[in-house]
């Protein structure tokens, strides 16, 4: 079977960044980094997505240098001679294979519980020392903590430029540290920090300038955001276009390149009265470059938010809304998580039709590393 892929495969060009198609690897935390340094078998699981044709992979989630920084087991530091080195061999495999990459920069807030490593003492931040509304955990930040966390985004920035990645992702979604500024649920502070949504954005607004003034004009800046958090799947930052807007402006202002506007299913829409996605809606009220992500694959909750039991059904029906999506430039890039974690070859065999070869997502895949 031949697909019409057509605009997946199309070159893209941001500032410094080239890449070979519009596919993404969407982050995903993976847990295989024993001292949180990624060591040769994270070198070899990017590899192999980018020997498999994806155009920018974008890393796990990986910590900035701040004690309260990670939330997790196993996750990879982005800070210390040890872990660096790590990713400068990350970044010398993607780059040989034909790939670009970006880590992303993450912050975990008041997700953290203590007893986490690497110091078990340690709370969890976050804006007003809750985890949820109404459900408290760790300390609410002092200007200090603030001015600290923006120090180490911004470190963490000119590391990933100094050790030649392409870019770098800000982790600002899904209730984590910078998302917990965005949210009025978990954010009730009442100096210049919180209130209003232009001074709840206020602290990513110095994180994305102070990455700037250190990395330079030209380098990609993307910042991922979303609406729903772990903690609230329903949640929202904004309920219209129009408040959409005035989110997005200031960010655009403080310096973000690109935006990757996390959704659980690309295909839903954002805005009653349209079928524009997140995503679709960014771009076009943004004016910048839009990576969409959400359940994308061949073999599981594609399109129709179902489960396919038989991959003919998928192929009839499947790739055609993305590729239409995007023909329509409702957005430039795409991300693809579960499809590609399971089967490092995925877009090779979409690309060449071989579909019957195309691995269906397995839970055990999460508990491996290949």
């Amino acid at each position: 079977m031949t697909m019409n892929l057509g605009p997946l495969f199309q070159p893209f060009e941001d500032k410094s960044l080239k890449l070979r198609n519009r596919v993404a690897m969407a982050p995903m935390t993976r847990n295989f980094s024993p001292g949180s340094v990624p060591g040769a078998n994270v070198v070899d699981y990017y590899r192999r997505r980018a020997e498999g044709g994806v155009g920018l992979l974008i890393t796990e989630g990986t910590t900035v240098n701040h004690p309260g920084a990670n939330g997790y087991p196993n996750v990879p530091a982005f800070h210390g001679d040890e872990a660096l080195a790590g990713w400068k061999n990350v970044v010398n495999a993607v780059h040989d294979a034909g790939g670009a990459i970006f880590p992303q920069l993450w912050h975990v807030g008041a997700v953290r519980k203590e007893g986490i490593e690497p110091d078990p003492s340690v709370p969890g931040f976050s804006p007003s020392g809750l985890f949820a509304p109404g459900k408290p955990n760790g300390k609410a930040m002092t200007q200090e903590d603030i001015t600290d966390v923006i120090n180490a985004f911004a470190d963490a920035a000119q590391d990933a430029k100094a050790l030649g990645f392409d870019g770098v992702e800000i982790h600002g979604a899904h209730g984590y540290l910078l998302d917990q500024f965005f949210w009025e649920g978990t954010n009730e502070r009442t100096d210049e920090y919180g209130g209003s949504m232009a001074n709840r954005q206020r602290f990513v607004i110095e994180i994305i300038e102070a990455v700037r003034q250190r990395v330079g004009p030209d380098f990609p800046i993307m910042l991922r955001f979303s609406q729903w958090k772990q903690q609230d799947y329903e949640a929202k930052l904004v309920n219209t276009p129009e408040e959409l807007e005035q989110f997005l402006e200031p960010l655009v202002d403080a310096g973000v390149d690109i935006f990757h506007a996390s959704t659980r299913r690309f295909w839903e829409p954002e805005f009653e009265g349209s079928d524009l996605n997140l995503a679709g809606w960014t771009q076009k009220l943004s004016g910048k470059p839009t990576m969409s992500v959400g359940s994308v694959g061949l073999t599981e909750d594609f399109i129709s938010g179902t489960f396919a039991s038989k991959k003919e059904a998928v192929e009839q029906s499947g790739i055609d809304e993305l590729v239409e999506r995007m023909n329509n430039r409702e957005f430039e890039l795409i991300a693809v998580g579960r499809a590609l974690l399971q089967d490092p070859q995925w877009l090779v065999k979409v690309k060449e039709g071989r579909i019957a070869d195309v691995e269906a997502f397995a839970k055990k895949s999460l508990s491996k590393l290949y």
